[in-house]
């Protein structure tokens, strides 16, 4: 039997947020360990408040508990406080629900959802006393392994993990768990090494330990050679065919205290085609498979039964895509409206049709409406091909004033191919322009524009991952620029440190090398590197010069299209021919349609992958 962790109340009486480790919330599973075959801890590398409102993990959580052989709990990164007394007292780390160490588990599986969140994995894995090295680990400790959306290109965390999963983990989350079952059944035969095997046997999983890597004098990836056969040499993700078939997180665990996204998530649809050249998830996540509304329906129901959460948040990459939306609001509406639970609708279209969607969700409280334009100008729009003009915005702005609304935020970037300084300009001109809007819709000023912008950071799977991100230097004189730009004391200027970009950058478009880097800055303290409190540049600027590591070689060069990438030896479905076609068309600015309801842009992914579109069409 495990032995379980002992919490005395005087630890807890010095940390903050004490419940974010005592687990015993709402809805959470508890099961004997001896009773099952596969124990698997759930870990997200960041506090509980993010980790909690991670739907991913939700929908694992409820997968694998649903498993007679299996028992699934929750374990997040402890803050700074609680890691202290921890390291004093000689605590290791636990899970949640029945305080076990996590060393007691058979699989450790992290969600990569930021690059910035590396050096906490590192840090976890040590306070659960399991060795940080993948080479350093057997059978006796547990299996890591890592999902998200940063295993797409999963390279630099390759010394640490022994399997990636690729892709949408609600069907390779059953299989993975049926082989590691299977293999402790017969006795661990062949050990790691033989589970591993077996592991890589399924669609979309990776064993960065079965694949060698050389480099060109120049530093270049040459080849990515599998060490055996029987190893694939490209690993395609998993995709979810049909939406309605999987299990939903529809009892998920009410926490004790306010976390990031405390209320209902009811995912709507996967995928996206707007085609954004800058969205790595929207190349990721393709193509657009839709739930029906009777689903979503009795998923809401469930939700709203299970939990007593009086909000209930549509969300998917672009909420107001949904075909039967409007439909889909007015059911729920209709349906709970008696129970005080209201509708929240997280991105809205830079159109009409969405401030009349607002309007109905938002009958009681008008709050502030959020919309994206992401550049200031039409030309660096038609680069990116967002998809939406100048009249657009304008439109929908002044239809969101006349209906009462007067507090809007826009989201821009700065950084991004082809960028000039009338370009960074355009971002203050249209944020001008929407105050000026107000006034001339009310007749009077007391409008507020809020411009939060964020640096260009070039992502694996998208056409701009060759380009070479603007050095630390140039975007901070962008931002002088803009900021000098702003007259209007109404307008809010929000910037994004440039140097934590430059370090995503870097993890980003990386490859196994940078293992050195990232295992030297966390021995010399790094962690929670995404919370600007606790972010330490000098340190990682050390660490590469420890390791002769050059940071800008991955950052900040441009690459060819001819050359091998870190991440050539595992597809989104998406074919590189159609991205490097998508660049072009960028440096033309010329705008590519979206093929959801208009021609196939042949990006490969449906019949690469055997996977259709699904759109029920209710518009």
């Amino acid at each position: 039997m495990s032995s379980i962790v002992a919490l005395s109340p005087a630890i807890l009486n010095h940390v903050a947020k004490p419940a974010r480790y005592t687990g015993n919330e709402w809805n959470s599973v508890v099961k004997d360990p001896a009773a099952v075959i596969v124990n698997f801890a759930l870990a997200m590398p960041d506090v509980y408040e993010v980790g909690m409102s991670n739907l991913g993990l939700k929908i694992l959580y409820q997968i694998l508990n649903n498993r007679s052989d299996t028992a699934a709990e929750r374990v997040y990164a402890p803050w700074v406080d609680m890691e202290r007394e921890m390291r004093v007292g000689g605590i290791p780390l636990f899970t949640l629900e029945s305080r076990r160490p996590v060393a007691d588990f058979d699989v450790v599986g992290f969600s990569l959802q930021y690059e910035l969140s590396y050096t906490n994995v590192l840090n976890m894995l040590d306070l659960a006393g399991i060795p940080v090295l993948a080479r350093e680990r057997n059978e006796r400790q547990p299996l890591v392994a890592c999902g998200g959306p940063c295993v797409f290109n999963p390279e630099p965390m390759a010394d640490f993990t022994d399997f990636f999963v690729l892709g949408e983990g609600e069907e390779v989350i059953k299989e993975t768990v049926e082989v590691i079952a299977a293999w402790k059944k017969r006795g661990k035969p062949g050990g790691k090494e033989g589970v591993l095997k077996d592991l890589a046997r399924l669609n979309g999983i990776y064993i960065p330990a079965f694949y060698d890597v050389s480099y060109h004098s120049d530093g270049r990836v040459s080849m990515v050679k599998p060490l055996s056969p029987e190893v694939k040499p490209v690993i395609s993700k998993r995709v979810v065919r049909d939406m309605d078939a999987v299990d939903f997180a529809t009892k998920p665990i009410v926490p004790y205290i306010e976390i990031v996204h405390n209320r209902i998530m009811l995912e709507l649809f996967r995928g996206c085609t707007r085609g954004c050249r800058f969205c790595q998830a929207g190349t990721i996540y393709r193509p657009v498979r839709e739930r029906k509304m009777e689903t979503l329906l009795a998923h809401a129901q469930e939700l709203v039964d299970n939990t007593g959460y009086n909000e209930i948040s549509l969300v998917s990459l672009s909420s107001a895509d949904y075909s039967c939306l409007s439909d889909l609001i007015h059911s729920l509406i209709d349906r709970f409206k008696d129970q005080g639970v209201s509708i929240s609708l997280p991105s809205l279209r830079i159109d009409s049709f969405s401030i009349e969607l607002a309007k109905q969700v938002q009958q009681v409280r008008k709050s502030g409406l959020t919309f994206a334009p992401e550049a200031g100008t039409q030309r660096m729009r038609n680069v990116i091909n967002k998809g939406v003009t100048h009249e657009d915005l304008l439109t929908a702005v002044g239809a969101a004033f006349c209906a009462g609304w007067s507090s809007v935020k826009l989201y821009f970037m700065i950084g991004l191919p082809t960028e000039t300084d009338e370009d960074v300009s355009g971002i203050a001109n249209l944020a001008q322009e929407v105050m000026n809007l107000y006034k001339e819709i009310k007749g009077r000023r007391g409008a507020k524009v809020t411009i939060s912008v964020s640096s260009f950071v070039p992502k694996p799977h998208t056409p701009f991952q060759w380009f070479g991100q603007n050095p630390v230097e140039e975007i901070e004189r962008k931002q002088r620029l803009l900021r000098s730009l702003i007259k209007d004391r109404n307008i809010t200027l929000n910037w994004h440190d440039a140097r934590t970009s430059f370090l995503e950058g870097v993890f980003s478009r990386g490859d196994r090398r940078l293992g050195r880097v990232l295992y030297q800055a966390w021995q010399n303290g790094a962690r929670f590197d995404g919370w600007s409190e606790h972010f330490k540049f000098d340190v990682w600027m050390e660490a590469f010069v420890a390791t002769g590591i050059d940071p800008a070689f991955y950052a900040n060069r441009e690459r060819q299209f001819d050359e091998i990438l870190p991440w050539d030896h595992l597809s989104s479905g998406v074919d590189k021919s159609f991205l490097v076609r998508e660049y072009g068309q960028a440096l033309s600015e010329s705008v590519t349609k979206d093929c959801r309801r208009d021609l196939c842009a042949d990006c490969g992914v449906c019949p690469g992958l055997g996977v259709d579109p699904v759109d029920w069409g209710c518009r």
